[in-house]
């Protein structure tokens, strides 16, 4: 059984959400240079969904951030808010 429309969002909207990138343009901006993986596949269309369970590679600064999406999220909420829409992997997944 695939997810409800109300259970994805696009994924430049999602790493906004998320507090990924300031700007929603900025975050459009690296789907589209390919930095952004979703399960192991490059992803250069911003417009591509994410849903809970997807797991995203993207660059943060001098690091690879690994995170699994856990929520979509309604809005671009204060930082508690976006911390709950994904889990971090790193520890757990690189080390």
């Amino acid at each position: 059984m695939s997810p409800s429309p109300a259970e994805r969002i696009r994924i430049d909207k999602w790493l906004w959400h998320a507090r990924f990138y300031r700007t929603r343009p900025l975050a459009q901006a690296a789907v589209m240079s390919g930095r952004i993986r979703l399960n192991e596949t490059r992803v250069e269309k911003p417009g591509h969904d994410v849903k809970p369970g997807d797991i995203l590679t993207l660059p943060r600064g001098a690091e690879v951030m690994v995170v699994r999406v856990k929520a979509c999220g309604i809005r671009r909420g204060p930082a508690k808010e976006a911390q709950s829409l994904y889990e971090s992997l790193n520890n757990s997944v690189l080390d």
